[in-house]
């Protein structure tokens, strides 16, 4: 997402951040493989660490995304029911991939983590067109 947002112009006015819904991988890399799959498209997140959604993140940030539904469900056990219309899932700004979620590439090999990067370019293209249109009141 950031690295289209860089292509877009919009680095200035969209903040983007990361967080699970559980806290197992708090304080963690992301994993290796999902490293080097990105490292090969050009995207290095080796400065990212893994932190747990908290209820403030429904206060400082416009749309929560979720990668999947159980995602989503966990997102709603916590947020503020005024903001639950900020809860998205990633796919829905992809309406031409067959997914409704996510793929979960962490049991399989590497091809896993190439379907997870395709789906999210293609859903970030999307997000990101939907954001420029927002902000330039369309």
């Amino acid at each position: 997402m950031r690295h289209q947002l860089v292509g877009a112009n919009l680095t200035d006015r969209v903040i983007v951040d990361s967080a699970g819904t559980g806290n197992w991988h708090v304080g963690e890399a992301p994993d290796e493989r999902a490293q080097q799959a990105a490292r090969q498209r050009g995207y290095d997140l080796s400065p990212l660490r893994g932190r747990q959604i908290t209820v403030g993140d429904f206060e400082r940030f416009d749309l929560l995304i979720a990668m999947d539904d159980a995602n989503v469900d966990a997102l709603h056990l916590i947020c503020p029911p005024v903001q639950r219309d900020k809860i998205r899932l990633l796919m829905e700004f992809a309406p031409q991939a067959d997914a409704r979620e996510v793929a979960d590439p962490y049991f399989g090999g590497a091809a896993g983590f190439e379907l997870v990067l395709d789906q999210c370019e293609a859903a970030c293209r999307g997000l990101i067109a939907a954001l420029g249109n927002q902000l330039r009141g369309e």
